[in-house]
């Protein structure tokens, strides 16, 4: 008869093995994030109700879309209300299986050991796994869910690209969108000129979906990114993860109906915000596509073991969020 161990032993054992980094793989290490320092909470304004813009922003926010500001959703009837909210958390890293926001590194001569690809100095390309962590700010520190229109999530893993080959090959990426190919000619590619420079002087432009301003194209799909500005190449990625959950009715938009989230296969950009939250936190969010020389000096400095910088980056994903806030009839 064998003896068992003890639950606490095994529970200890398998967060030991999560929490030590693999060899050779000191980068990938990091604290568990904190929601009260590491989130810009400057990004969840401007707050309107009813039309009536009760707290103001200075950052670059899209209009409501709202014709009214009583609004009627089925059975309930209230006030038509709109917010940003910190729904998600985008890692992308250069370590396969490196969770960059928890601490835990199962790559390496871990578990999930592997080829990996990797960025060099002299590479005119860069590749960047990604993971998709489902955590709604709110939910989590338990604020404000007696309103109707805030999920009421926990934390979760909800992504992670290292077991979707569509992220690692453009060709095959190319099989869940065949529209690349008519946006890849030059004259398409050079109408993102005017998305660039409305993005650096506000919002991106949404009609021009093909185009992530100065970050370049959002296609492919795909880790593989032009090696220009490693901050904001990053940044180019985990927008692109943005358009590619989207595409596959994973991520809704929650600023295009007042009374719901909806599923399009086409992103708005201008209902998302990026903040970079690691290596270093920013103190403000951008829009999608505004270039890395205004906001991404000194966010990847060479102060981590072995005198290398990083490259492991978390972003926030704060979203535009339509509300009915009213009562059942």
């Amino acid at each position: 008869m064998r003896a068992k161990l003890p639950a606490f032993l095994v529970t200890a054992a398998i967060a030991f093995i999560l929490a030590c980094p693999a060899t050779g793989r000191a980068t990938c290490s990091a604290e568990f994030f904190n929601p009260i320092t590491d989130i810009c909470w400057d990004c969840i304004f401007p707050v309107t109700i009813g039309g009536i813009t009760i707290f103001g922003s200075d950052i670059d926010s899209p209009g409501d879309d709202i014709s009214s500001p009583i609004c009627i959703c089925g059975t309930t009837i209230g006030l038509s209300a709109s917010f940003w909210e910190p729904a998600r958390i985008i890692e992308t890293v250069k370590d396969p299986w490196c969770f960059n926001l928890i601490g835990a590194d199962l790559g390496g001569n871990g578990f999930l050991a592997g080829d990996s690809q990797r960025t060099t100095k002299a590479s005119k390309s860069m590749f960047a796994q990604a993971h998709y962590y489902m955590l709604n700010v709110w939910s989590l520190l338990d604020l404000f869910l007696d309103l109707p229109c805030l999920e009421n999530t926990g934390f979760d893993v909800g992504y992670i690209t290292e077991v979707d080959p569509t992220w690692n090959d453009d060709l095959l990426a190319f099989l869940l969108n065949p529209e690349a190919l008519l946006f890849s000619n030059p004259v398409l590619q050079f109408s993102c000129i005017a998305d660039s420079v409305a993005a650096n002087a506000g919002l991106p432009l949404d009609v021009l979906f093909w185009c992530m301003g100065s970050w370049g194209s959002a296609y492919p799909l795909t880790g593989h990114k032009g090696n220009d500005n490693i901050v904001e190449d990053n940044a180019a990625l985990a927008s692109r993860l943005i358009y590619k959950l989207v595409r596959e009715y994973t991520l809704t938009d929650t600023a295009s109906n007042i009374c719901g989230p909806t599923m399009w296969p086409i992103w708005t950009k201008s209902h998302y915000r990026l903040q970079i939250m690691r290596p270093v936190r920013d103190y403000t969010c951008q829009p999608i596509g505004r270039s890395g020389l205004i906001w991404a000096a000194g966010k990847n400095p060479p102060y981590s073991a072995g005198g290398n910088a990083s490259d492991n980056f978390d972003w926030v994903l704060v979203r535009k969020k339509l509300c009915c806030l009213g009562y059942s009839l």
